[in-house]
């Protein structure tokens, strides 16, 4: 369990950690603290974790901190301090002097869904309506989402400059509160460095990870993220042990972000891309694909343009081979496990239990010898059935199995991860549910799965297939005799679970409530059906959607429409679109939509030259008077009014060009393009 020191008398303290520690992270009341805060016309101060070299660490990060740290409020850094920009580019953090890679990874796998990024960061907060200097972030912490609670003094050096995650817009400060949370909840800004994505991710999400060791999964590696794109899902990887930049630009035992992948259609065949960035905000690969390699010259030029960005930002394609050569690991996080399975229209339930590993008595160990003291771990009664199982066939279950171990430490890196694992036996009669089974079970019944290797990680998981029936889940230590607390977490159709021996009474299943579920199902369904999706199948799905905020006034998109909105996304000129570029103009159709209703006061089904210059703003694309009148005359009717479907083609048109603008300036200020690229983007797009 992680325990925290006390802050005030007046909040009540948790249980004493039965493994060893001090006490639990203090009952901080955000609300209650900020009134006080502006009743007393004062700025909130942590007691709990001090602006002060306490909470940076006690090691060797010490060293690299500069000579004349200072800890200063956002408000003293920059005139116009703002806590979140939904306008900024979504990429923008930069790692510091912590080596948390792995956290800044999984950040920036996190700022791609807005969604869950304001689940974990309330983006309300700021530092001008009662401005209190305190800040609440919501972490998943083994089984619950708790509240941390910080002051926004953050460490600087004597140049104003912050020390750890910063932004590279310089008056935004949402990344560097959310560190400072972070490190909070680990113990110290030390107890950061060095860890793992697939350990951030459920820290943000309470989600199952995946994770896959790249080289191993050749021939159907390009399925497995094709699919995890299509669904909503958060992925890292990390590079092969080492600490020094290679030759190639790679960085070795560091953790990237996957921000993408594209299928792009070269003068040979079709090659397979992954977009990757370094949280650095630096340092990028050199090989094919890279920002200066020669191969960008297979592509067509719109091709080209709108995917090649040529800055030093960190981010950068590789193809999937290369990827495969040069990365360790790829984690895939998603909200439920349906990424598992492509059964679709089918509800996935969860059941969450805590046990503990105790010397002396349940702490056993793995499965060594035949009379080992393996039965003393604890046991956990699993019974699962398929909610459609037939008379006539018995329908294997999907089950995925998730164990997590709990810190044994107030610091995050005092006492590290043990190797974990569990094992599963299949149960072929009822043996009673109030004693753990005796040795003799285990030495007569060898288990149906087991640790391939004991992993030193936060979780370990497993995906299996088993008939309905009754199992056995026997999670245990590498070693008998090692102590720590657990979580153990089961994902299925349908199951019971309880933990035998320790009287209590079977757990059933809860149905997870995900609100993006049916959308999953929609892009799986659609996947299956329209591999490559073309202008007439676009007008199908198009005109075949409710659009829910439209009301009375939906939309009827015309072939011409829908030609016009196929050649804004096909960057190939194959006359279609694929399944990834679909679910990219899906995202894009969901904020047109949130806009122009927005902005359709009166519910018309049309923008004057005011309410588009608002949406337009809204979505994060400024247009001047004169533009705004151009665009209505282009896109609109002979009123100078515009429809939802040629808003649409005008917000798609504006992000195409802003994109291409970014990719070719050098100075931000313009661009040089040679006369087919000219052709390529104004007559084709």
């Amino acid at each position: 369990m992680s325990l925290w020191l006390p802050f005030r008398a007046r909040w009540k303290l948790g249980r004493k950690n039965s493994l060893g520690g001090s006490s639990q992270l203090p009952r901080q009341d955000y609300n209650a603290l900020r009134e006080v805060c502006l009743m007393e016309g004062r700025l909130f101060e942590d007691d709990s974790f001090p602006a002060s070299l306490h909470s940076v660490g006690s090691g060797p990060l010490l060293r690299k901190l500069p000579p004349d740290l200072q800890w200063k409020r956002p408000p003293e850094l920059h005139s116009n301090p703002q806590f979140y920009s939904p306008n900024a580019k979504r990429l923008d953090l930069c790692q510091g002097v912590v080596g948390d890679c792995w956290f800044l990874a999984a950040l920036q796998a996190l700022t791609l869904h807005q969604d869950i990024l304001s689940r974990v960061v309330p983006l309300n907060q700021n530092f001008t309506e009662k401005y209190a200097g305190i800040f609440q972030f919501w972490f998943w912490h083994f089984g619950k989402w708790v509240p941390v609670v910080i002051d926004d003094r953050l460490p600087v050096n004597a140049a104003g400059q912050l020390v750890f995650v910063s932004s590279i817009y310089k008056n935004l400060f949402w990344g560097a509160l959310l560190e400072k949370a972070y490190a909070k909840l680990s113990g110290s800004y030390e107890d950061l460095h060095r860890g793992q994505v697939s350990e951030a991710l459920v820290d943000f999400t309470g989600g199952v990870t995946m994770t896959i060791i790249p080289a191993e999964a050749s021939g159907n590696l390009w399925d497995i993220l094709t699919r995890a794109t299509c669904n909503r899902t958060l992925i890292g990887c990390q590079t092969h042990s080492g600490e020094r930049v290679l030759e190639n630009g790679l960085v070795g035992g560091h953790a990237y972000t996957l921000t993408g992948i594209r299928k792009v259609t070269c003068k040979h065949g079709p090659e397979y891309l992954v977009k990757l960035r370094n949280p650095w905000g630096k340092v990028e690969w050199k090989g094919d694909w890279s920002d200066s390699s020669s191969t960008w010259e297979l592509l067509s030029p719109k091709e080209k343009i709108l995917l090649l960005r040529k800055s030093d930002d960190g981010e950068f394609w590789m193809t999937l081979k290369d990827f495969q050569a040069h990365f360790m690991l790829l984690v895939i996080c998603k909200l439920t496990p349906g990424l598992l399975s492509q059964e679709v229209g089918q509800k996935w339930a969860c059941t969450t239990r805590e046990g503990k590993w105790k010397k002396g008595s349940t702490a056993g160990g793995q499965m060594k010898l035949p009379r080992d003291t393996f039965w003393k771990n604890p046991q956990f009664l699993l019974s699962v059935w398929n909610p459609q199982e037939s008379t006539r066939f018995l329908m294997s279950c999907n089950v995925l199995v998730s164990l997590l171990q709990k810190p044994r430490h107030r610091h995050r890196n005092c006492k590290p991860h043990l190797a974990i694992g569990f094992y599963l036996f299949r149960l072929s009669k009822y043996y009673g549910d109030q004693k753990r089974l005796p040795p003799e079970f285990f030495w007569k019944n060898a288990p149906i799965s087991w640790p391939e290797a004991f992993l030193t990680e936060k979780e370990v998981s497993r995906e299996l297939h088993l008939e309905p029936g009754t199992y056995l889940i026997v999670p245990c230590t590498s070693e008998a005799g090692q102590e720590s607390e657990f979580v153990l977490r089961v994902f299925s159709r349908k199951h019971i679970l309880h933990e035998i021996g320790c009287h209590t009474s079977a757990v059933f299943s809860k149905e997870i409530v995900d609100q993006n579920a049916g959308q999953d199902e929609f892009f799986t369904k659609l996947f299956e059906k329209y591999p490559e999706i073309n202008a007439m199948q676009l007008q199908k799905i198009l005109n075949h959607m409710t659009w829910s905020s439209l009301g009375s006034a939906q939309p009827r998109f015309s072939l011409d429409a829908c030609q016009g909105i196929l050649a804004l996304l096909d960057l190939n000129a194959s006359g279609t679109v694929s399944i990834q570029e679909f679910r990219d103009l899906w995202k894009q159709l969901m904020l047109c939509q949130e806009v122009f209703h927005k902005h359709d006061h009166n519910q018309s089904g049309y923008l004057n030259r005011t309410q588009l210059q608002a949406a337009m703003r809204d979505a994060g694309i400024m247009l001047s008077d004169d533009v705004c009148q151009l665009m209505l005359i282009r896109y609109g009717g002979p009123n100078l009014q515009i429809d939802f479907v040629s808003f649409v083609h005008l917000m798609l048109r504006a992000e195409n060009m802003e994109d291409a603008f970014q990719n070719l300036t050098q100075d931000g200020k313009g661009i040089y393009l040679q006369k087919p690229e000219w052709l390529m983007m104004t007559l084709y797009s």
